[in-house]
């Protein structure tokens, strides 16, 4: 699947989630998309818990 139509489809989701459950079902959609991204590309990259911990190390310096 191409990336430019997996962020269209997102963008569907995102308007949806908008047009009907108004701006917190937006930001809730939003952050959740946000959120299963992060964990994808995590698994993409290996999905190692090594990996993770020293990315959350990294951000509290």
């Amino acid at each position: 699947m191409s990336k430019a139509f997996t962020g269209m489809v997102a963008g569907i989701a995102l308007a949806f989630a908008a047009v009907l459950g108004g701006a917190g079902a937006f930001l809730l959609v939003a952050a959740l998309g946000g959120l299963g991204w992060a964990i994808g590309a995590w698994f993409d990259g290996g999905g190692r818990v090594r990996d993770l911990r020293e990315t959350v190390e990294r951000v509290r310096r």
